[in-house]
């Protein structure tokens, strides 16, 4: 035999104070009941669901003995206690009540859909349910960012490793993690692993360490909905050490160093046809340095299928890495007096600039040919200044290179005491590329040699 289904849901135990407990739609539907003559009925009830989504228990089961020829009937008390979305309210009526015979009564509104009345007023009430529960939303949105602004910590989802929530406060509170935090930002611009970090720290996992250096809340920010707000919280570390090991995190080109034991892995060019190299097993010899043009094992890879390069044995490339790196340890770091000011470009920029501006604002006066011939002369003047800003700009990527020296040092101190994955993760830290051709091998350094200043 059919039966009626009385459904009960609240979000929140806030909603008990305005009537919406359990206990008080149970009170309300069960009235209902007696008052019909309904004699056979169950509770279907969604306590701590959100009305927003179908995604509830009960609601489900309720489904599923509907489509069973199972229920006759389904009552609420309030037409947003079955759901807050239009969508959803029209798809349960129209796509699972109706077409099963299942009449839906809402006692406050006092809606039977057994009468086209009722029908008609379930899309008129279930718009105005969707609109209250996008306004909540937004008012919600709105009074989030404007705490966001104040510097006050969003609540809600993981509180980043290194702090607590202070609720009274509502900011975070560096706790007993903290200095681990510090830690891992010092190791990882010493040239360490993010594996080694992990480990040595007792971190479970090794990607944990890559995600707590690339939490910019760790610099006193909130990041919220893709905007950055200054934070009332305690900044673990400066915003330079924060950028710096960004720098090296986003560096292109880089495998991580879990993924090869390999010295010179990611780093290899062929200086033939430009592809990359690899290492290759090599008999009883050792590895090769071949070129994918030539190894074919990935054709995406290969550039020229006549590459001439024949390769060279690993442990010989390895080698003079090896001794070119412990040379520049040794060297002393070049002189910084003759590198371009980058901030001295952007104020030459900007006077051309605001120049060239005037003299457009006179001429639009009056045609005047000294005019035209200045404005020529400034246009000049500012394409040299945009020139020289972009080049100052790609040196100084070059030259902010405090983690590398900090990695030279490294190499200098303790090479002989480090492990594969640690020497792979140094020599990734120096060096931008290595071109082989043949006999032929040009290291390419990430940072700038004595040498290149000369050059």
């Amino acid at each position: 035999m059919k039966h009626t289904a009385l459904y009960l849901r609240v979000s929140t135990e806030a909603q008990a104070d305005e009537g919406y407990s359990l206990a008080a739609q149970a009170e309300k539907l069960e009235a209902y009941c007696r008052m019909k003559g309904i004699e056979r009925f169950e509770r279907y009830v969604d306590g701590g669901f959100s009305g927003s989504n179908l995604s509830r228990p009960a609601i489900e089961g309720m489904i599923e003995r509907i489509r069973a020829g199972e229920v006759e009937r389904v009552v609420v008390y309030k037409l947003d206690r079955l759901s807050r979305s239009q969508k959803d309210t029209l798809y349960l009526i129209e796509d699972v009540f109706l077409p099963h015979g299942v009449d839906f009564v809402s006692i406050n509104e006092n809606i039977d859909t057994g009468s086209p009345y009722g029908r008609a007023m379930i899309g008129i009430l279930s718009a105005f349910a969707q609109l209250e529960r996008e306004n909540i939303f937004l008012r919600t949105r709105m009074g989030m960012v404007e705490r966001v602004k104040q510097g006050y910590w969003p609540g809600g989802g993981k509180i980043p490793f290194g702090y607590d929530y202070d609720p009274q406060k509502g900011i975070l509170v560096p706790n007993g993690d903290a200095d681990a935090v510090r830690e891992m930002y010092a190791r990882y611009l010493e040239g360490q692993s993010t594996g080694r970090i992990a480990r040595e720290l007792g971190l479970k996992y090794e990607h944990l360490v890559g995600q707590i250096l690339g939490r910019e809340s760790n610099t006193g920010v909130i990041v919220y909905k893709g905007e950055r707000y200054p934070g009332r919280h305690e900044p673990l570390i400066d915003r330079e050490t924060f950028d710096r090991a960004q720098r090296r995190l986003r560096r292109p080109g880089r495998p991580r160093a879990a993924e090869s034991g390999k010295l010179l892995t990611g780093l290899l060019v062929c200086g033939h046809c430009g592809a990359k190299m690899r290492y290759q097993k090599w008999g009883n010899a050792g590895d090769k340095l071949v070129c994918y043009s030539r190894d074919k094992s990935k054709p995406h890879l290969v550039h020229d299928e006549n590459c001439p390069n024949r390769g060279v044995m690993a442990r010989e490339v390895e080698a003079v890495v090896v001794r070119d790196l412990s040379r520049l340890a040794a060297a002393p770091e070049p002189s910084r007096a003759r590198r371009t000011d980058e901030a001295a470009c952007r104020r030459a920029l900007s006077q051309a600039q605001r120049k060239l501006r005037r003299l457009y604002e006179l001429y639009a006066e009056g045609d005047d040919d000294t005019l035209r011939e200045s404005i020529d002369r400034l246009k000049r003047e500012r394409d040299r200044a945009e020139r020289a800003l972009a080049e100052a700009q790609q040196a100084a990527e070059r030259r902010d290179d405090s983690d590398a020296r900090n990695a030279l040092r490294t190499i200098a101190s303790c090479w002989d005491g480090l492990d594969g994955r640690e020497r792979q993760a140094l020599v990734r830290a120096l060096v931008d590329r290595i071109v082989l051709q043949n006999d032929k091998i040009e290291v390419y350094y990430a940072i700038e040699t004595a040498k290149e200043q000369a050059g």
